[in-house]
């Protein structure tokens, strides 16, 4: 037998207890657009990790708790494990087939509201945990937990909690919240996420809301205001107009360029998925769609609320008129900084008017692709899916990544059990039953090698 064999059999084995706590924690809302059930959450999960002999705490924050767990292994060796408790809202309910908090089984998955993203991901990576004191006493290096609750609205609190707790968090190496596979089941590895810088955009131009016979022709209109001052921040070529906001902009490298060419052309995957018809900037299929995606930062329209959009007509002059806007950021950026460019250029160009509220953001960071503790997840992988690990150097999306990184100095690798169609954020949002348990086996590997290093 393998050293692998008795830890594979007890994940095997307990698969579905593994589960059915996976239920009763996706139960439990937790909702940090809404605040709704973080408190409740932190508890739960604080008690998860107890069951498993962790040192736990639940530490208050200005925002949502974190929960913190440690427990020694054999080895001195630590991984830090990062995960997050909080979920998206569940709407539109009407779209799901089951209820968001009562998880359900049907056809090799289990639907409901943070089962991938990312409850399923702690508790996949708890029953990893199980097996090795299960049939070993003792984990084979160090393992910390920090799971906070407000990842799905910014990890606002995130930076300043890891500043002011770098001894607790001390780590030599880091495990991100989500992972998984692509739509050929090849395990990925994502090791950089862009930053981002996430405003709402606002004008009031009126008392109240006027009726359009009266208003429209004297009246100023808080939806046209802010129209305007939006098609001020980018043109028809896509080029952001902010003063100065590609200043800082480190351009990717060789290295960069060379690992993205390797993974599969993403064209036609995309026009199938989502439905596009042509990409912009008359970008084609091939590795310069992919470098574009990632190494490009961006300014995207969220949405916006103004005046009456019911049924039928109401003639209206609507008093005040709202945007939520984000910049994906890139290497170097920084997010405070992008509200300063973003403030001067309005007041240059005339909308002195239109307010900033900014709703959070964080730097981009990555991780070095020749790292050791990479080499580590890469070679462990292979056992695992029967199929080499692939990296990608930057994703598109954001995360609270950069004091990782930065401020604890460690490798950040992501790993777990996501696949294209998790549905995360959405209704239906769901996790393959079959990636469940290889996700475990894989974390299980990368422990017991990480404490061989």
């Amino acid at each position: 037998m393998t050293s692998y064999d008795k830890i594979d059999a007890y994940i095997d084995k307990n698969l579905n207890k593994s589960l059915e706590e996976l239920k009763v924690y996706v139960e439990q809302p937790s909702i940090s657009a809404q605040g709704i059930g973080l408190k409740e959450c932190a508890q739960l999960v604080k008690e998860m990790l107890e069951k498993r002999g962790f040192k736990s705490q639940v530490m208050e924050t200005d925002g949502a708790p974190v929960v913190f767990g440690e427990r020694k292994g054999k080895s001195d060796k630590t991984i830090l494990i990062y995960n997050h408790y909080d979920v998206q809202p569940p709407e539109p309910l009407e779209l799901w087939d089951s209820p968001p908090f009562k998880p359900e089984i049907r056809d090799g998955k289990m639907y409901g509201r943070g089962v991938s993203d990312d409850k399923s991901h702690l508790t996949s990576r708890l029953l990893a945990i199980d097996a090795f004191l299960s049939e070993e006493g003792e984990l084979p290096c160090n393992i910390k937990f920090i799971i906070e609750g407000e990842e799905e609205t910014s990890s606002v609190h995130l930076h300043d909690f890891i500043t002011q707790n770098l001894d607790l968090l001390k780590a030599d190496a880091c495990i991100w919240e989500f992972g998984g596979v692509d739509h050929r089941d090849k395990p990925m590895q994502y090791l950089g996420l862009r930053g981002i810088c996430y405003v709402e955009l606002s004008v009031t131009s009126l008392g109240i809301d006027v009726h359009s016979g009266l208003g429209g022709s004297i009246f100023p209109n808080a939806a046209w205001r802010l129209t305007w001052a939006l098609n001020s921040l980018k043109g028809p070529d896509e080029k952001i107009r902010i003063p100065g906001f590609y200043d800082d902009v480190i351009q990717p490298t060789e290295r960069d360029r060379e690992l993205m060419a390797k993974l599969p052309d993403v064209e036609d995957v995309y026009k199938k998925q989502f439905g596009v018809k042509e990409f912009i900037k008359g970008l084609k299929g091939g590795v310069d769609l992919k470098m574009e995606e990632v190494f490009v930062p961006t300014c995207t329209i969220c949405g916006i609320t103004s005046g009456y959009q019911g049924p039928g007509s109401k003639t209206v002059q609507p008093a005040f008129a709202s945007a939520k806007v984000d910049f994906r950021l890139v290497m170097n950026q920084k997010p405070e900084d992008i509200v300063k460019k973003l403030r001067a250029h309005l007041d240059a160009e005339g909308f002195s008017d239109v307010e900033i509220n900014f709703l959070g953001g964080e730097p981009a960071a990555r991780t070095d692709p020749d790292d050791p503790f990479v080499k580590i997840v890469l070679d462990t992988a292979e056992d695992v899916y029967d199929a080499p690990m692939e990296v990608v150097p930057m994703i598109g999306g954001s995360g609270p990544s950069y004091p990782f990184v930065h401020d604890l100095g460690l490798p950040v690798v992501t790993m777990g059990l996501g696949y294209p169609d998790t549905k995360a954020h959405a209704p239906n949002e769901n996790i393959r039953l079959d990636l469940y348990p290889q996700h475990s086996k894989h974390l299980a590997r990368v422990m017991r090698k990480f404490s061989e290093r």
